[in-house]
């Protein structure tokens, strides 16, 4: 028992899990719809349930409050990396965000171009955001899975044009898939983000009140018209973040809490035991900022909870000849599944080129990078989660939201699997690859030549 216990804790400290457990629940769910279980998957998903009170009273289905609700907090997660990379991660500069952000908005618009192709004109036009993300958990998954051969400038590069996909899908959520506004609600969620403003300059350092303040924002803005999700990412905008301590700190704070607990066990001294664990809590909290610590505490939920089920709740299509035959006779299946896996590439090798070509033209342009790149923008087209969730909002026909999840499943498969190959075989000597070799150091990049 106790090496069953050890080895689930060693999984799931793998970067992986989160993206073997969403293959998993995406598995678990196609079996469930294709099953005698259909029935009762699809009774389960509809069930309805409400909150509130009874002039602010919510019901929605089981279904409805997976993606309303429970991704609110995904959403939450996302912002909490995107404030992280813009004030101390790979946003930092203009210098080094450049490069992968040029590739991560050049590989949204290509997928939507695409898209567009297949069916401007067509009842279908709506979902033109859906092959425009990458699901950042399949990515991290398939890299870990590479290990040691990935170089790290790499592994920043795909991150962060995963960061700024999200970005991007949170934005076009925000302009484009909104209702009719009530502008009561929005008056309150304006009133909610004001508070978290103020708790941010004031300095608050407790998660409480910017949590609590955050459940009335998300409760406003579900009520307004605007997707619930945005709350998530203003109150993640809006958590305190600072940098890290530096080890002397650490260290100086700790012997001064040792010296503290010595004086509280002697009588000598007037300290006392609930004195030092406060010494210790409040010392907890300033060595730790707020996002961070509500970033440390989201994770597991996030990546191990929230994730699957969401893919499980979503991901249940019934697959049989009458309905692939349909859907691959429909533009809207087309244009989903080419757009993740032709325009994805199309799009972050179009922004490599320019880059490499035209600005950057004392980095090394060896058939190796290219690779790398190449299998790069392949694994970026693994669109899932983000794919699945713009679906719901630019479909209300289940017959519709199927065949276009048929198209992101396809495509997210085929792109995982070709990219993986490519990036396993651009990486048999990583040796070639390292930064000094290519000088593709992202932090330090060449300054674009005049």
């Amino acid at each position: 028992m106790a090496k069953l216990s050890e080895s689930i804790e060693t999984f799931f400290k793998q970067p992986s899990a989160p993206g073997i457990l969403l293959i998993i629940a995406t598995a678990s769910a196609l079996f469930v719809a294709n099953t005698s279980l259909n029935s009762f998957y699809h009774t389960v998903m509809q069930y309805n349930f409400g909150m509130g009170f009874k002039d602010v009273y919510i019901s929605k289905s089981l279904h409805d409050w997976v993606n309303d609700g429970l991704m609110a907090l995904f959403f939450l997660m996302v912002g909490l990396e995107i404030k992280s990379e813009l004030k101390f991660g790979s946003l930092t500069s203009f210098k080094s965000a450049i490069f992968p952000v040029a590739a991560a908005v050049s590989g949204a618009l290509f997928p939507a171009i695409i898209y567009l192709a297949f069916n401007l004109g067509t009842d279908y036009v709506k979902g033109w955001a859906i092959p425009m993300a990458t699901d950042i958990a399949f990515v991290i998954g398939i890299i870990a899975m590479l290990g040691s051969r990935m170089p790290s400038w790499a592994k920043v590069f795909i991150t962060t044009i995963a960061v700024v996909d999200d970005l991007i899908a949170v934005l076009v959520i925000a302009f484009f898939y909104t209702d009719q506004i009530q502008w009561h609600a929005i008056g309150i969620a304006a009133g909610c983000t004001l508070v978290l403003l103020v708790f941010n300059r004031k300095g608050v350092n407790r998660l409480t009140p910017y949590l609590l303040v955050g459940f009335v924002l998300w409760w406003a803005i579900l009520t307004s018209g605007v997707h619930a999700t945005i709350a998530g990412v203003i109150l993640a905008l809006t958590v305190p973040l600072r940098r890290e301590w530096e080890i002397d700190q650490i260290k100086k704070a700790s012997l001064k809490g040792y010296r503290l607990f010595r004086e509280a066990k002697d009588d000598a001294y007037a300290m006392t035991s609930p004195q030092v664990h406060h010494f210790l809590e409040n010392l907890h909290r300033e060595m730790e900022s707020p996002l961070k610590r509500l970033e440390r505490k989201l994770h597991g939920l996030v990546y191990f909870i929230i994730m699957p089920l969401f893919a499980f709740v979503n991901a249940g299509i019934i697959f049989d000849a009458e309905i692939l035959n349909e859907a691959f006779h429909l533009s809207i299946t087309w244009g989903t599944m080419l757009g993740l896996l032709i325009g994805k590439p199309i799009g972050i090798m179009f922004a490599s080129y320019i880059f490499l070509t035209f600005f950057y033209k004392r980095s090394k342009k060896t058939p190796e990078i290219w690779k790398l790149l190449f299998g790069i923008s392949l694994l970026c087209g693994i669109g899932f989660t983000m794919s699945l969730f713009i679906v719901n909002l630019s479909f209300d026909d289940l017959i519709l939201q199927e065949e276009a999840k048929i198209g992101i499943l396809f495509a997210s498969g085929l792109s995982g699997l070709l990219g993986y190959l490519v990036l396993r075989n651009a990486t048999r000597k990583p040796e070639a690859i390292t930064e000094d070799k290519i000088r593709m150091n992202l932090s330090e990049l060449p300054k674009p030549e005049e």
